[in-house]
């Protein structure tokens, strides 16, 4: 289904009186490149980025660069997102091991099986899935979008949501609706611990929580706000509070940070030993990785084009249907 080529970067020595940053915007001019990165990634990549957002945002970057090479600072899926629609581009992954827990819950051979014995169903699938899977549906969505596309659509229409059955679920609640939900979730936002936060909340009383929808409903359903990452950030930004409990990837909170330094954020404690919740796929990605990355144009997307072309189909109904609603 994919294929990606690696030269193996684990042998490769940096000089260390390197200025990584200045090397890398060195490679971007030169090659004419682009750096689209997610807000959870290392806050080192996010600030030498050309364009940091959420997956919506980063799937309408990557369809409207001019740039010849996407180098994308985010997990696998991310960057095959690139690559469906930028079929003559070069997409580049700093780490081809950056995959998704969410996007391995929903195999795309299960998923056609599940899908055929529910016909009369259309697909929608968070883009946090497999180019396999993108394939398979009918529309993709984001936790920015997916509440929109679904009221754009039909009361009576039936609808399969995949791969996340907590962020379907919550948009079962909001619209109304009874969509048909695959078991799948990622691992970062399932392990936020209700009674961690509920005991935070007692030591910072003053504290907003807000939280990713694709976090369990015993978390949301104590949150003061729910939103994508990116919506997360604004409301951050233009709320009147002084504190804030994040529930989502901890990476997130650098873009807080910068955006309201006179704010307080606080991680989320998951329901183990950390103090926060990484993604140990997005933190897969270094400074080091993206500059030898850029450097050899390694590793290197490629899809099977016959899966592609079924994959950018529900990716261009998605953007479309973002520019009208």
């Amino acid at each position: 289904m994919e294929k990606m080529k690696d030269i193996g970067f684990v042998d490769v020595e940096i000089d260390p009186s390197l200025d990584l940053f200045q090397e890398i915007d060195r490679l971007k001019k030169e090659k004419n490149a682009i750096i689209l990165a997610h807000y959870y990634q290392e806050p080192d990549i996010q600030d030498v980025a050309d364009y940091t957002g959420d997956s919506l945002g980063l799937a309408q970057k990557a369809e409207k660069t001019d740039a010849d090479i996407i180098v994308f600072a985010g997990v696998h899926f991310m960057a095959e997102t690139a690559k469906i629609l930028n079929p003559h581009k070069k997409v580049l992954l700093p780490d081809l091991k950056a995959g998704c827990s969410l996007s391995d819950s929903c195999p795309p051979p299960i998923f056609k099986a599940f899908r055929e014995k529910h016909p009369d169903h259309l697909v929608i699938s968070y883009i946090n899935c497999s180019a396999g899977i993108k394939a398979l549906s009918d529309i993709i969505c984001t936790s920015s979008n997916a509440q929109l596309i679904v009221e754009s659509l039909p009361k009576e229409q039936k609808i399969i949501f995949a791969p996340d059955k907590n962020l379907g679920g919550y948009i079962n609640r909001k619209t109304g609706r009874d969509m048909l939900l695959w078991n799948g979730a990622c691992m970062v936002h399932e392990l936020f611990s209700l009674g961690k936060i509920t005991k935070l909340k007692e030591r910072h009383p003053e504290a907003k929580l807000i939280a990713h929808p694709e976090c369990e409903d015993s978390v949301l359903s104590v949150a003061d706000f729910i939103g994508s990452t990116t919506q997360l950030l604004k409301y951050t930004e233009k709320d009147k509070n002084g504190v804030y409990i994040v529930a989502t990837e901890a990476g997130i909170l650098h873009k807080m940070r910068q955006g309201a330094p006179d704010k307080v954020f606080i991680a989320a404690p998951p329901d183990n030993a950390c103090a926060c919740n990484d993604c140990p796929h997005m933190k897969r990605n270094t400074l080091e990785k993206l500059y030898l990355c850029m450097k050899y144009e390694q590793p290197e997307i490629i899809l099977d084009e016959e899966i592609r072309v079924a994959a950018r189909k529900p990716i261009e109904r998605m953007l479309a249907l973002s520019a009208q609603i």
